[in-house]
């Protein structure tokens, strides 16, 4: 599947474009400039690296180890709407990333598997969604916050809104804001 993320719509939208023609693309404009010694329409690949995103099977395990850096540096580039309280949200939801299904699913929000909404799980583990890594956690987080968050505009309409609809514990929000006040994590997101 080929996604194309839309930074100002804060969403994923499914491209037009076919995966097999953006692979024969790539395969096409790489073997071109093995040929000519450079890109033969260096656009093209300019375009297709920044607009594109493959949602692969496969992981390098190295490349996607996780890190608290790596995390808030991925929620950014994602432009994640409220970045402190997402990452607030994998804090509790992980333990600080010492929880089972964090070690095991790489799930970093405590999410189930989303059965109506496009998502990036591999299925249910644990009883909760698992995936290759935890950048596929991030992503689904941010399809998540696309298709049910995407119209709220303050931070307290998006506190009330996982109060109501994403957790189990009625003290989750006063958590929430606990853990973002005691470790700063507005900072973070400047």
């Amino acid at each position: 599947m080929l996604y194309k993320y839309d930074s100002q719509k804060l969403v994923y939208v499914r491209t037009k474009r076919k995966l097999w023609a953006a692979v024969i693309l790539v395969v096409f404009c790489s073997f071109s400039s093995f040929l000519a010694g450079r890109y033969t329409n260096p656009k093209i690949m300019e375009d297709l690296e920044r607009d594109l995103v493959v949602i692969s099977i496969e992981s390098d395990s190295a490349q996607n180890s996780f890190s608290k850096h790596k995390l808030v540096e991925e929620i950014k580039r994602l432009n994640i709407q409220f970045p402190h309280i997402v990452m607030a949200q994998s804090i509790i939801e992980t333990g600080h990333w010492s929880s089972e299904v964090f070690k095991h699913n790489h799930n970093l929000f405590g999410m189930k598997e989303a059965r109506v909404r496009i998502n990036t799980a591999e299925g249910t583990n644990l009883n909760h969604a698992y995936y290759i890594d935890w950048m596929e956690s991030l992503y689904d987080y941010a399809f998540y916050q696309s298709r049910y968050l995407g119209g709220i505009k303050t931070e307290e309409s998006y506190f009330q809104y996982l109060s109501g609809s994403y957790a189990e514990s009625p003290g989750y929000v006063s958590s929430l804001k606990k853990i973002i006040e005691e470790e700063e994590l507005k900072k973070l997101f400047e």
